[in-house]
């Protein structure tokens, strides 16, 4: 499936953003002009059933790798993904060739979920999205709420086929992490580490590291861009 993105910048480089489940492009906001005053094209995709790309029938990672190599550019300089986006990128990573990847509180491991609340968040209020992401910038809360009401919320099946925790990375790859991470935890960290893979913590930052701390997340990525 051929995905919409977003663009900014016009550098030489190209850095390849993906977003977590229920967002959209738009929830890089805080993070993709700064890549495009580094000398970055920025390209955001919307993953299928989300944002401008519109539903689909299939909602797999390796369905959502397939569209982001069918969609980003190859051999991107940069490839950096949060969450879910995260599990599409690791299976993609290989044919995309990029040069290096960063992956953010990713959403590798399979763990025990409640589907149905998670699709009773596309009803979600602005007060009740302020009250889950205190640190977020009001921007970020109204962007989540135009993002919910084009998400498809079929979408979350592809929580159970998460592809669990890899080996060594294909590629130069970091690993940004909430404080703490629920996705992973301390001892799957520590295994990530010696499989070769850099690993941080962003102190204080909740699931969505750049959208709760866009500066610490930035901050991470010193040496990476």
């Amino acid at each position: 499936m051929r995905l919409a993105t977003r663009v900014w910048g016009d550098g030489p480089r190209t850095a390849v953003l993906v977003h977590g489940i229920m967002t959209d492009s738009r929830s890089w906001r805080g993070v993709a002009p700064a890549l495009a005053e580094r000398g970055y094209r920025v390209v955001a995709v919307d993953l299928r059933g989300h944002g401008a790309s519109g539903p689909a029938g299939t909602y797999t990672p390796a369905a959502l790798a397939a569209d982001l190599l069918e969609t980003l550019p190859p051999a991107p300089d940069l490839a950096l993904a949060h969450s879910l986006g995260s599990a599409a990128l690791l299976l993609a990573v290989p044919a995309l060739r990029c040069f290096r990847a960063v992956h953010c509180d990713p959403g590798w491991l399979r763990r025990p979920r409640d589907l149905d609340a998670l699709r009773a968040v596309r009803h979600a209020t602005w007060q009740e999205l302020r009250t889950a992401h205190p640190r977020w910038h009001d921007d970020d809360i109204t962007t989540e709420l135009r993002a919910l009401a084009t998400w498809d919320p079929a979408s979350v099946v592809a929580l159970r086929h998460l592809p669990g925790l890899p080996g060594a990375p294909a590629v130069r790859s970091l690993v940004l992490l909430a404080d703490p991470s629920e996705r992973i935890p301390p001892a799957e960290a520590t295994t990530l580490r010696r499989s070769g893979w850099q690993v941080l913590t962003v102190d204080g930052a909740g699931h969505s590291v750049y959208r709760d701390d866009p500066a610490g997340f930035l901050h991470g990525l010193r040496g990476w861009l």
